[in-house]
């Protein structure tokens, strides 16, 4: 991760998040505070997202393509995912497939950093005093909760992403081209508006709790009944099959919304009006015109975005809370 975010001109934002981590593990071991500990959390769940991304950020474009193919009732541009991974590397090369790459991992530093820190600390506050496991519908209620104040705070790097993913797609005279995350963002704030940062933020937040509660919740519950099973054992085994039972379900439930959030994102304004006046305007134009079953559009490489994205970043997590604070997650 250290490597490959040096070569793509992103070591600072790497560096900035090791150093992190490393002084708040030092202050917590000197501290002895629980605090310290809950810091450390948070920037692990960072650091733990930015290593998935850069290995599933390719699928990630993929899907977001996906999503805006056939918008407004117009022809497909991919038949299925197969298809758009080879029509985007035949037609914008190779290394396009790593477009928006900066604001994915600018996602995780703050939207997982954020849900996965939320998570873990709520989790440590509602825990049982007599150290027995913490009931699932209580899992889903810290999910919901790490997943709405995460959305809150990385749903400008989101717009970003989106935009920057998407861009590729439009005729070269529409494209947006921006250069990286921080470039978007600038650019967003000066030619539409500061508030632009936050456009599509309830379908991200809806999203993001739904997401989140099936995520983290059915991961820590799945990872919990395997343990007790006496079959498996803490490790990394375990752990990649609770992520792969958690992605399906937060991929099945999230997806609807996801395409929602996506389009509302990605819109113009045409002769000074918004494509979609709302989240309830996407969701009947797309039903409309696209048929029910678009709102599952893209989803195996939402699927196999999503599930090794979950996998990836929990065995990281995982790892890195071992070697932090000397604990897994609940």
């Amino acid at each position: 991760i250290r490597d490959f975010c040096l070569s793509r001109g992103l070591g600072d934002v790497y560096k900035r998040q090791v150093r992190g981590a490393q002084s708040l593990n030092h202050m917590s071991q000197k501290q002895g505070t629980s605090g310290g500990v809950g810091l450390v959390q948070f920037v692990n769940g960072g650091l733990a997202g930015m290593a998935a991304t850069c290995i599933v950020q390719p699928i990630d474009l993929i899907k977001t393509r996906m999503q805006l193919s056939g918008e407004g009732g117009q022809a497909k541009a991919y038949k299925n995912s197969f298809e758009a991974l080879k029509s985007i590397a035949r037609a914008e090369g190779v290394p396009a497939l790593y477009r928006g790459l900066s604001a994915g991992l600018l996602r995780q530093a703050t939207y997982t950093t954020t849900r996965l820190g939320v998570y873990q600390v709520v989790m440590d506050l509602v825990a049982p005093k007599d150290g027995s496991p913490l009931p699932f519908y209580l899992k889903l209620f810290c999910g919901l909760t790490a997943g709405a104040v995460g959305a809150c705070v990385g749903t400008p790097a989101e717009v970003a992403l989106i935009r920057m993913t998407a861009d590729g797609r439009l005729p070269p005279s529409e494209r947006r081209g921006y250069k990286n995350a921080f470039n978007a963002l600038s650019r967003i704030a000066k030619e539409e508006g500061i508030k632009t940062w936050w456009k599509g933020c309830t379908p991200t937040v809806l999203r993001a709790m739904v997401l989140n509660a099936a995520q983290l919740g059915c991961y820590s519950q799945a990872k919990q009944v395997l343990v007790s099973s006496g079959y498996f054992k803490d490790n990394i085994l375990s752990h990649s099959i609770a992520s792969l039972i958690s992605g399906f379900i937060s991929t099945a439930v999230s997806i609807p919304i996801d395409i929602t959030k996506t389009r509302l994102q990605n819109m113009k304004y045409i002769d000074g009006k918004p494509q979609y006046t709302g989240i309830v305007d996407v969701v009947t134009t797309v039903v409309k015109k696209e048929g029910v079953q678009s709102l599952w559009k893209g989803f195996t490489p939402y699927f196999l975005r999503l599930g090794p994205h979950t996998i990836f970043t929990f065995i990281f997590l995982e790892q890195l809370n071992r070697l932090m604070i000397g604990k897994t997650m609940k």
